[in-house]
């Protein structure tokens, strides 16, 4: 598999160790200790090895989930504009969907085939750009944090998918999928994080960060998307099932969120241990955020490091939306509308 270049700083640790105790020779296939904050909590919390070795990686691979390209999504106006010039179009939908209407030029290819096509199907870097495409946005999205990691820099993924192609797409897709349904349920409360606790514990018996990466890569490709989203049916019936991550500035969070989330900052969360540790993984985490393309980004980061994590469909458009549209200006809100369709032409 290509060697990628991740993301992170390797977390500095400022809570957990003294700046000698940073600088000390570590023994071999010794697990870190990350001392956790919380005072209730007087045990150090154990980082796998094989974490640890990933995490080492990831920062001499470069830090993508903190970096200007994070997160890489391209608007389907420009997508329209560049065709016939070097760029790749993926369309990760079934065989039907691609074929009763597509982008022109665009390839259609299986989420599992993925690694495959960009290691001999393709010479990836010889494209100015390779858009991945799905239904609405959010597959693609998750897809493309994944390529990102391995190392192709020039991947996106087209916001709010075929839907924002045409009116036909938008009308089966996202017009169908927002939801005001429960806005009547959300809480002002601030939820506190969890104590350190840790991280998953990855076993894939490896020695090395890069090999260790690759195994998790083929291991999230071969799993496929059945379980990438969940609906807001899902995690309203049962909150206290999941763990569950909202996404957002502060005054959106407070405004009203999913009883039971939990904030954690966009751009200072993932790459840092001392905010991974405090996520269980001994439940399945939910991750949401305005349009479910962030936390499509942020579900492939966190499955890659074990935990399972999900991506809520149709982010907060699918149980606040008409909040959502009267707070569009106040609040900056990104409720998917009838703006955001396009009418361009595809081809069967």
């Amino acid at each position: 598999m290509r060697k990628y270049y991740f993301l992170l700083f390797f977390p500095l640790f400022l809570f957990a160790f003294s700046v000698s105790g940073c600088k000390e020779k570590k023994t071999k296939n010794k697990p870190d200790e990350v001392q956790a904050i919380d005072k209730t909590v007087n045990s150090p919390v154990t980082i796998g090895n094989e974490t640890t070795l990933l995490l080492k990686d990831l920062k001499e691979n470069g830090d993508y989930v903190n970096s200007k390209a994070y997160p890489s999504l391209i608007k389907s106006s420009i997508v329209n504009e560049s065709i016939g010039k070097n760029i790749l179009v993926v369309d990760l939908r079934s065989p039907k969907q691609f074929s009763e209407g597509h982008i022109k030029g665009a390839v259609n290819k299986a989420f599992t085939d993925v690694p495959s096509y960009f290691e001999t199907g393709i010479k990836p870097f010889e494209y100015d750009k390779i858009i991945m495409v799905s239904d609405d946005g959010q597959i693609s999205s998750y897809t493309t944090c994944l390529l990102r990691l391995m190392g192709y820099g020039n991947v996106y993924s087209m916001r709010w998918g075929m839907s924002a192609w045409n009116k036909m797409y938008a009308q089966e897709g996202w017009l169908k999928g927002v939801s005001g349904k429960y806005e009547n349920k959300l809480e002002n409360t601030v939820n506190e994080k969890p104590a350190l606790t840790g991280m998953p514990d990855l076993k894939t018996g490896l020695s090395t960060g890069a090999e260790i990466g690759t195994a998790r890569f083929k291991k999230l490709f071969e799993e496929g998307t059945s379980g990438i989203l969940i609906s807001a049916d899902e995690v309203f019936n049962n909150p206290q099932k999941y763990f569950i991550i909202n996404l957002d500035r502060k005054d959106k969070y407070e405004d009203g969120h999913i009883p039971g989330s939990v904030r954690y900052k966009p751009e200072g969360t993932l790459g840092y241990t001392d905010e991974l540790a405090t996520i269980p993984f001994d439940k399945p985490v939910v991750v949401y955020c305005g349009t479910g393309h962030n936390s499509g980004f942020a579900t492939a980061y966190l499955r890659l490091f074990g935990y399972d994590a999900h991506t809520l469909k149709y982010g907060n458009n699918g149980f606040m939306y008409d909040k959502m549209v009267k707070q569009r200006s106040t609040l900056s809100w990104l409720p998917f509308t009838m703006e955001d369709v396009n009418n361009f032409d595809v081809v069967k």
